[in-house]
């Protein structure tokens, strides 16, 4: 029996969809005046736009987890009642590489050192107390390559999307350590795909851009291990996060 458990509050459709809407509702409306304020009607967005490439640093905060699906023993096994991903916070710290391809696309590379921490968490049937959680803290280094559509600006902002995906290797990673060797092993290296929204503002000498995104993980990052019943009970799991930036770039 497969299952796929995750928190409802976590649920990547939900939290992208309100981040967009909380974007475009506080953020858009004033964007026009803060523009004007800016530079008057000599918009800034025409400089940048002269510009084939630039560069930038990046801040973030990011949300990740996991998506646990259960292996056929999971019901034959009589230890645990669930096993479930909770979610826990992060930042991450990077560098902006942004190559104009034309007038509304840019190729982007964006290597980011992300602080992550995902638990694993098994309850056994009945007491809840008892539970026990698999801690996983990551420190990773990411290697994005993104491709950016954007809008046609409007007074010194414009919206836009991105599509792309991304290497990522956990060099805190303690699957190869002998003190985990009781422990639920997550490999060190991940594929995932990306998408996202955000907002450019142009201003006099730099860009800001804040930007949501959705992280899914390609590959199985589960390393198997039948010795251990709470390996035993998994068949996959696969990364996800969920990541607010904020750019500058010029």
């Amino acid at each position: 029996m497969t299952g796929l458990q995750f928190s409802p509050d976590l649920k990547p459709a939900r939290l992208f969809l309100g981040a967009v809407l909380l974007l475009a509702g506080f953020l858009l409306p004033s964007a026009p005046l803060l523009a004007q304020r800016a530079q008057g009607h000599n918009f800034n967005y025409k400089d940048f736009q002269a510009k084939s490439y630039y560069f930038g640093i990046t801040l973030g905060y990011n949300q990740s987890d996991y998506r646990i699906y259960h292996s056929s023993d999971f019901i034959l096994n009589d230890s645990f009642s669930r096993a479930e991903s909770v979610n826990g916070p992060g930042f991450n710290l990077g560098i902006v590489s942004n190559l104009k391809i034309g007038q509304y696309f840019d190729v982007r590379f964006l290597p980011t050192l992300s602080f992550v921490e995902r638990n694993i968490r098994y309850a056994p049937p009945g007491d809840k107390a008892l539970s026990l959680t698999r801690r996983i803290e990551s420190v990773f280094v990411e290697m994005p390559f993104q491709v950016r559509y954007k809008s046609v600006p409007y007074h010194d902002f414009r919206l836009f999307l991105i599509a792309g995906v991304k290497y990522v290797f956990d060099v805190a990673s303690d699957s190869r350590t002998r003190q985990a060797a009781g422990l639920v092993k997550i490999a060190p290296t991940d594929f995932q795909f990306e998408y996202g929204a955000g907002v450019q503002f142009f201003f006099p000498y730099f860009i800001f851009s804040p930007e949501f995104k959705v992280s899914q993980g390609i590959n199985n990052v589960l390393i198997f291990n039948d010795r251990l019943e709470q390996s035993n009970i998994l068949e996959k799991v696969l990364s996800r996060t969920f990541t607010i930036s904020l750019h500058f770039e010029g």
